[in-house]
């Protein structure tokens, strides 16, 4: 090898160093995949759960003694680790069972010397067992469960007082309904007794007055009877949890809601919930937690629940159906309702089953081949009992901690308590325990889509034109001033950014929008007759301007312009936006007052518009300095050669420069897309974050970003409001990739469409 051809050989370590960058680069790349898959495999592991089934488990099995055998269980209560249960029999004994020990020990329920239980009702919310005896006696009894340590193991003792002893009726009659509703001071107690030829339906009031020493005797108030009331025979009887309502059920299937005023009964309404079913008798009926919902089944074993709720054009809360379950298999004969969710435990035959009234699914169906005689779930909702026709109590481990979860209740419409109709929506929190999570992803779906779809309409004529301009317009000796200033800007927080909008652009546009709106239409028409108009004039005008220099005549009358629209405004406003005055009759020009008039839709001050300019505003230099890039990367050659061929500047740049560049523009407003559905600090601070589903751009919005940013440091870790925050996560994860991909695929296309090479 001559000296010659060894100055352009390549050396030993350029060479090396060259190969290990290549590899560094490789390995680079592979780490970005890698990390980016493991953050989708841990999102998604966080969020697989909420779609889980119940998972139900044998704990134990214990003997009762044999006065509990061949069906004479009446109920189970639990405790609240489910460690202590007691359980009840038809002749009135009681045992606790002792689950870690698997022993029971005798309780005592104070009903008296050959006192028969007629009829029973557990409210384990109280942890109250209420009692009518075969004698017509009714009986209150409180339940307390203490949880202590011994030996470094839980140890939990259980005892019962007597809260209250009352006969009901005639004597010697058996009540066969028995209720109770404690409001404080102010008490209401039921019953149905059996005549043998007839029943009666008895209230009765209770005061208790309260003092700082303590509580003070049980007085007895009025009484109420309202046999004549209802038709038919009285089977079942509920009091809400504060005494203000009652509930009866007849044989017939029918439903009878009564409402307490001033201590007197008002029949509010009577339905019948198994009217379409050709057997609408009423098997059973039951509060579910909160008191707003019942659990009803028909013979035939069909279950729904009715809820409270003001319908179309009424004053007051009316009963109707607002989830059907899938049947069981014949009527019900014991239930739980859970004191945590809205989860309750329903037996029929030798079947349980464990179901959730949000979102009305099944979360666990089986049992062990005998028949159940009485149903309980622990208050941690850990544990569910079983007491067996065969005398043998069955706990089990329940494994469900997101009960709330699954794809009815996240992107289904859900009839929630209280509401007139099925709908999405997002409501995580509440102020009681007894509050229906509303979990629904749709809102924040929407909200995202729509302050996305807004910024964009903003941002994208403004970029792309802008872009064009500096590109195929403007003298170079501008660009290298206005390309470094637009990139700065995409440098402002958006915290900043979303703290102007809050606190300057809404305030102001609250009262202006007739003012933005004479802008937004006269600002470009002015632009374009401007445009049209400077094509139009001799040459020896138009060369009195370097070419370049054309923005220099435009940006005067572009100023003027845009103070004479918004000062105009207010004038606009009084001849198109006009009501008459609710107390006067006068016209008052108020575009908010017209708006909600004419539309029938809501306005708010921190609203979409606000989001759509300040948002479009920090989408605008990513999109701006990506297009200029690549409509100035657009060879030369081709500029050249279609002017040459007589094409104006306008008609190059429309026809040559834009589809030749068309591959980069995209790209740019997929960045754009994703830089606006990843915002966050601008969303929170200029909407006033309501999970809404309107696209009105006069209201505001929530989206999955904000959402996420608000809500995940009041979540605690694992629950189930933690994971569904974490499936915000993985749609947005989701939708971004599905968008780029198809860009990339549509951006491809281009590109080979448009290729000069």
């Amino acid at each position: 090898m001559t000296e010659f051809d060894r100055r352009f050989q390549t050396s030993r370590a350029t060479l090396i160093i060259d190969r290990l960058m290549t590899l560094f680069i490789k390995a680079g790349g592979l780490a970005v995949i890698v990390a980016v898959f493991a953050i989708f495999v841990f999102i998604l592991w966080q969020v697989l759960p909420l779609f889980r089934s119940a998972d139900v488990r044998l704990l134990a099995t214990i003997d009762l003694p044999a006065a509990f055998a061949d069906g004479k269980s009446t109920a189970v209560i639990s405790d609240e680790w489910g460690e202590l249960p007691l359980v009840i029999a038809a002749d009135g004994q009681a045992v606790f069972v002792d689950i870690p020990a698997g022993k029971t020990a005798p309780a005592d329920l104070a009903l008296g010397e050959g006192a028969r239980i007629a009829s029973l009702r557990v409210d384990p919310r109280s942890q109250r067992v209420v009692v009518g005896t075969t004698d017509g006696r009714l009986a209150v009894r409180k339940l307390d469960w203490q949880g202590g340590f011994e030996a470094g193991k839980r140890r939990v003792t259980g005892a019962i007082s007597d809260e209250l002893s009352v006969p009901l009726g005639e004597p010697g009659k058996p009540l066969v309904a028995v209720a109770f509703g404690d409001g404080g001071e102010e008490k209401l107690v039921g019953a149905i007794q059996d005549l043998g030829d007839r029943r009666t339906i008895m209230l009765t009031t209770l005061t208790q007055t309260r003092s700082l020493l303590g509580k003070g005797e049980i007085a007895v108030g009025k009484k109420i009877d309202l046999s004549k009331s209802i038709t038919g025979t009285p089977e079942n009887l509920l009091i809400d949890e504060r005494g203000q309502s009652a509930i009866v059920t007849n044989r017939e299937g029918d439903l009878f809601y009564f409402f307490l005023i001033d201590g007197e009964p008002q029949l509010r309404q009577t339905l019948r919930p198994f009217e379409d079913l050709k057997n609408s008798a009423i098997a059973s009926i039951d509060w579910l937690l909160g008191d707003v919902s019942l659990v009803l089944t028909a013979r035939n074993g069909a279950n729904r629940i009715i809820s409270l709720h003001i319908k179309p054009g009424a004053d007051h809360r009316a009963w109707g159906t607002t989830k059907e379950f899938t049947p069981l298999p014949g009527p019900a004969t014991s239930y739980a309702p859970s004191i945590r969710n809205k989860a309750f435990l329903v037996a029929s035959g030798n079947v349980a089953s464990l179901r959730y009234g949000t979102s009305a699914v099944v979360r666990w169906e089986g049992g062990d081949g005998v028949a159940i005689d009485a149903v309980a779930l622990s208050g941690k909702y850990q544990r569910m009992m079983l007491a067996g026709h065969d005398g043998k109590l069955r706990c089990h481990l329940l494994d469900d901690p997101h009960p709330e979860g699954g794809m009815a209740a996240l992107f289904g419409k859900v009839w929630y308590e209280g509401a007139d109709a099925p709908r999405h929506e997002w409501q995580s929190t509440g102020g009681s325990d007894d509050f229906e999570p509303k979990l629904s992803m749709i809102p924040l779906l929407i909200g995202s889509l729509k302050g996305t779809f807004y910024a964009m309409l903003f941002a994208f004529p403004i970029a792309i034109l802008g872009a064009m301009y500096t590109a195929e317009f403007m003298h170079p000796r501008f660009k290298k001033v206005v390309k470094p200033v637009v990139e700065i800007m995409a440098s402002l927080p958006s915290v900043v950014l979303g703290f102007l909008a809050a606190m300057w652009i809404a305030p102001m546009f609250e009262h202006r929008v007739p003012s933005l709106l004479a802008v937004l239409f006269l600002v470009p028409t002015i632009s374009m007759l401007f445009g049209w108009w400077w094509t139009h004039l001799p040459m020896r005008w138009r060369r009195l301007i370097k070419p370049g220099y054309e923005y220099l005549a435009f940006l005067p009358l572009l100023l003027l312009t845009g103070w004479a629209a918004w000062t105009l405004g207010p004038v606009l406003e009084s001849m198109l936006f006009t009501v008459a005055d609710q107390v006067t009759g006068k016209k008052i020009a108020d575009f908010r007052v017209w708006w909600r008039e004419t539309t029938g839709l809501s306005y708010e001050q921190r609203n979409s518009l606000v989001v759509g300019i300040m948002m479009g505003f920090a989408v605008i230099p990513i999109i701006f300095t990506i297009t200029e890039d690549a409509l100035s990367n657009v060879p030369p050659a081709l500029r050249s050669g279609s002017l040459a061929l007589g094409a104006s500047r306008w008609q190059t740049a429309m026809r040559v420069v834009l589809p030749t560049a068309s591959a980069g523009i995209f790209s740019a407003l997929m960045i754009g897309f994703g830089r606006a559905i990843g915002e966050t600090m601008i969303v929170v601070m200029a909407t006033g974050n309501t999970p809404i589903m309107s696209m009105n751009i006069f209201d505001g919005m929530r989206t999955l970003s904000a959402n996420i940013a608000v809500e995940l440091p009041e979540a605690p870790q694992h629950s189930t409001l933690y994971r569904t925050l974490f499936l915000g996560a993985l749609l947005l994860f989701a939708l971004t990739f599905i968008i780029n991909t198809a860009a990339e695929v549509l951006r491809q296309h281009l590109r080979e469409k448009y290729k000069t090479v």
